[in-house]
């Protein structure tokens, strides 16, 4: 659902909860949560698709066994899609998928949030 700031602020002020009585942004959060979530969507938003090893070295000093982790478990929500070529060597890419690219505006509000009072 769709909805404008100003109709956030107002279902905001009047206690706005999802089915089960949550707030609707605590499963985003969630979602994102992690030291090397926000770091990977980041660096694929800059470049997509990307392939492992390309991550990695982006992400120094992330082990291969976190970026495997935080990249399935982004797969697992929908953000980054995971695509394997039968190729010897063997390559794997992962890129944004359109539920990680919806999330573009907000990573955009961040940023102009983090200009703005963190210079």
């Amino acid at each position: 659902m769709k909805m404008t700031l100003d109709e956030f602020r107002e279902r905001v002020s009047s206690v706005i909860l999802t089915e089960n009585g949550n707030c609707p942004v605590m499963p985003v959060v969630a979602m994102l949560q992690g030291k090397w979530k926000l770091q990977i969507l980041y660096e694929l938003c800059i470049k997509s698709p990307m392939r492992f090893g390309e991550l990695r070295k982006m992400l120094r000093p992330i082990t291969n066994t976190m970026l495997t982790s935080a990249l399935k478990e982004l797969e697992g929500d929908g953000l980054v899609s995971r695509t394997q070529y039968e190729e010897i060597p063997p390559r794997v890419e992962y890129a944004l998928t359109e539920k990680g690219r919806d999330l573009l505006p907000v990573f955009h509000a961040i940023a102009e949030f983090g200009f703005k009072y963190n210079p």
